[in-house]
This record gives structure tokens, C-alpha cells and sequence, in this order.
């Protein structure tokens, strides 16, 4: 592959979930999905609503249609609503910010980003280190309390660990200066994204999971994950969901091994939403099957 910024297929980003499958949580699934309209035909089953934004939302920067409206409707049923996304570009609060662009009505509570969690874990890897991040050029890390620097092809401070938050410059030449820092002196390397690819306007982007697992390939170092399928995500999405059971919360998403996964890992129910994300224009049970990673249920759309 010449350049890490290519679009990915939904069969080229399915082959390397499972590639990686032995990194990821293990679950039990249901043996039938029951198909279902949207998630107003759920709503039934269940008291809360997990949400993953790309693919159930959104996809890029445009609402799904009908989303917006739907997310009344769970509300006005009585049903919690929270976001759980892996996007770990910007802070929690300019994920906020364009949700209610786009038209929803999230308050900050009812919002987990996956650079949230990796956040609150840094000092149980490093307590007084110095991360080197992989991030958007505009980032300026006021979140994090730790100490963070950008680390670049071109300026590579000395750090004790790395952070991936975003894919945006992560070009063939920043990932070979990684991996060579991390095999001339391996450190811990945090993800905050465990996303192989998100769906954009364009296609399915390249995101900071995947060059995780490539660093993990050609390094030997385990990367350390924060975001869906990973327990921590749903550790601090039930802190949001107090006397709820977790068999009684629906994680939704659009890919079987993050939401669908990761949501049956944590005891959730699991709707994966066919027409948009990953799967859009695909046969969604031929990947269901060889798989193995059956949601409790299938809706077209949200």
C-alpha cells in the first residue's frame, strides 16, 4: 500500500477485523437476529440507547435522515440516550458542538468520546511521563492532564509514550518514523481510536486503529485500546446509565466488531443498522456469518 491515506472496502476493513480479532474482547452472541424497521420497533425491549455517532448519526458531516427526529421519539418515550463515540480527533465538548450542528439535542452528560476514557486512564501508564500525539495539527491537548506534545515526521520530541488520536497526518512517513522510535525504544503506545476505518461522505478513511495494529504487527508493542469494543468505553458509559441492567440497554452501531462486539462484551443488547457505515450497499449476514458476531437485532436504518 503506498499511502495510508487510501479509502479502504468494506471487505478489505472486514478482513483485517478479523485479522486482529485475538486483540479484541470476546462475547457470546444470540443465535438469530430479529429484523426490525428502526429503532422505534426496539424500544420495547429496552430502557436506554447507546448510540454510535458515524453510521447511526452521521456519516461525515451530514445527519442521517430521519436520525434526529428518531432521537425525539426515544425521548419522548421515555428511553436515555448516550453517545458512545470513538472519534478522538477533538474534545468531547467539539463533538458536542457538532452534534447540535447536525440537529441533536445532546447535553455534555449524555456524551462518552473515546478520548474522554483514554484520558482519565494516562497516569495509570505514566503517571509523570511525557506523551508524544498523534493529532490534528490544531490540537491543542488542554484536556489531557498530562504532559503532550505533538509528535511528528519532522519534530519528534523525546517522550516516554505515544497517544493516537487522530489519522489527519498520519502519512507513510510519520508511520515509519513511529515504528522506527518505538523499535529503537519501545514505550507504551495508547489509542484512543480503535476504529480500522469510519465512514465518511467518500468512503471508509483509515483511522488510528489501523495503524495501531500495524504498529503492533511490525513493533511487537501491544497497544493499549480506549473506545468500543474495549470494557472501558462501557465501564464509564454505565456510570452515565445508573440502575439501568445491561440487559436492558441497546448498544446501536453500524460494524460487528466494535459496536456489535463490544456491546454483547459488556452484557448490552445489540442493534447493527444496515443501510449506512460499514455495511452500506453490502451483504450484511454473509458477514454476519463468518463472523460469528450476531446482533440481537438488524434495522435498516436508525
Amino acid at each position: 500500500m503506498s499511502s495510508y491515506k487510501a479509502k479502504m472496502t468494506t471487505k478489505a476493513a472486514f478482513e483485517r477485523y478479523e485479522e486482529v480479532r485475538t486483540r479484541l474482547p470476546k462475547a457470546r452472541f444470540p443465535s438469530a437476529s430479529a429484523m426490525r424497521s428502526s429503532l422505534a420497533d426496539v424500544a420495547d425491549e429496552v430502557d436506554a440507547f447507546v448510540l454510535d455517532a458515524f453510521g447511526v448519526l452521521n456519516v461525515g458531516q451530514t445527519p442521517i435522515p430521519g436520525a434526529v427526529e428518531r432521537m425525539a421519539q426515544l425521548r419522548a418515550a421515555g428511553k436515555k440516550l448516550v453517545v458512545l463515540t470513538n472519534a478522538a480527533s477533538d474534545t468531547r465538548q467539539a463533538a458536542l458542538q457538532k452534534y447540535h450542528k447536525l440537529g441533536f439535542d445532546f447535553a455534555s452528560h449524555e456524551v462518552v468520546a473515546s478520548r474522554d476514557v483514554c484520558a482519565a486512564r494516562l497516569a495509570a501508564h505514566l503517571p509523570q511521563g511525557r506523551w508524544g500525539a498523534i493529532s490534528t495539527d490544531t490540537d491543542d491537548f488542554h484536556d489531557l492532564a498530562a504532559t503532550v506534545r505533538r509528535w511528528t515526521v519532522s519534530d519528534q520530541p523525546d517522550v516516554d509514550g505515544f497517544l493516537l488520536l487522530s489519522s489527519a497526518h498520519l502519512d507513510e512517513a510519520t508511520y515509519r518514523a513511529l515504528r522506527d522510535a518505538i523499535r529503537a525504544a519501545p514505550r507504551p503506545v495508547l489509542v484512543a481510536n480503535p476504529d480500522i476505518v469510519a465512514p465518511r461522505e467518500d468512503g471508509l478513511s483509515q483511522e488510528p486503529g489501523f495503524f495501531a495494529h500495524r504498529l503492533a504487527d511490525d513493533t511487537k508493542v501491544e497497544p493499549i485500546f480506549f473506545g468500543k469494543p474495549f470494557g472501558n468505553a462501557y465501564d464509564d458509559v454505565k456510570q452515565q446509565l445508573p440502575g439501568i441492567p445491561p440487559h436492558r440497554i441497546a448498544m446501536v452501531g453500524d460494524t460487528l466488531h466494535t459496536d456489535v462486539l463490544g456491546g454483547a462484551a459488556a452484557g448490552f443488547k445489540t442493534v447493527l443498522i444496515t443501510d449506512f457505515g460499514l455495511f452500506a450497499g453490502s451483504d450484511t449476514g454473509a458477514y454476519i456469518d463468518e463472523s460469528g458476531i450476531r446482533p440481537d437485532f438488524i434495522c435498516p436504518t436508525t
